[in-house]
């Protein structure tokens, strides 16, 4: 019996850690051929050489995915390669230790919203071809849950940024839907990934322990993309069960 995405390609961007590292993994094992994208070539090598040890096949594609000239390249390279491209994980994106409209420069608001809301974009644009040429494929935003509710954890721009990552979703759905394409988006609350480190408050061991893990994402991905064709996941909305953002109010009612 084979494997759920046997002859599937999957397209997963940053790809070298975190939950795009534990997605490519997840999907490879379900027989995928992995495309890597990621700004950091050593990491996505050992990703993929994990992947190739396990009997699975990955091809490494760096760049720097706000390059909107590299994000077209590398799909005409899985074009050229492959001639097909059944999963899109649009998972990269950063935040940066400044965050509140006091400390904010136009500088670090363009940072964040080219690597969370453009770099989405560009994929998007440059995997929607190859689908409508086939009638089928499936799209996986990781969004946030600064994607759905607002607060200053995140901060203005990540936050504004992520909210419209799930609107850009819902659009390709309404559009593309004729064409066989499903476009899901994933609005997780914490998890421990390493973008943690990039908190202006540290983030304790023991708090990361209760967070949403990488694998719990690449679980959830793989079940996305592996739904029937006519089976279209719009968004899933999930949190650890020991949420931050509901504790302080959770224990002031006892």
């Amino acid at each position: 019996m084979g494997k759920a995405l046997d002859g599937k390609v999957a397209w997963v961007t940053g790809a070298g850690s975190g939950i795009g590292e534990a997605a490519a993994l997840a999907l490879a094992g379900a027989g995928a051929r992995t495309v890597l994208t990621g700004r950091r070539e050593e990491p996505l090598r050992a990703v993929a050489a994990r992947i190739g040890a396990a009997g699975g096949e990955a091809v490494v594609e760096a760049g720097d995915v706000t390059d909107a000239g590299r994000v077209a390249a590398v799909a005409s390279a899985i074009r050229t390669r492959f001639g097909r491209l059944d999963v899109l994980v649009n998972n990269a994106g950063s935040n940066v230790r400044e965050r509140r409209w006091e400390v904010l420069t136009p500088q670090s608001v363009d940072a964040v919203v080219q690597a969370n809301l453009s770099s989405a974009f560009y994929a998007v644009v440059a995997a929607l071809p190859l689908m409508r040429a086939q009638q089928d494929g499936v799209l996986i935003h990781t969004a946030s849950w600064a994607g759905r509710f607002v607060s200053p954890l995140s901060g203005p721009a990540y936050t504004a940024a992520k909210h419209a990552v799930v609107a850009m979703s819902h659009s390709i759905n309404m559009e593309e839907c004729i064409h066989g394409i499903r476009s899901t988006v994933l609005c997780p609350a914490e998890v421990a990934t390493p973008i943690l480190d990039r908190r202006p408050v540290p983030v304790s061991a023991e708090d990361r322990a209760r967070m949403l893990q990488p694998d719990d994402l690449a679980d959830l991905i793989l079940f996305v993309a592996t739904r029937p064709k006519h089976v279209c996941l719009n968004e899933v909305l999930i949190s650890p069960t020991w949420n931050r953002g509901y504790v302080p109010e959770a224990r002031a009612a006892t």
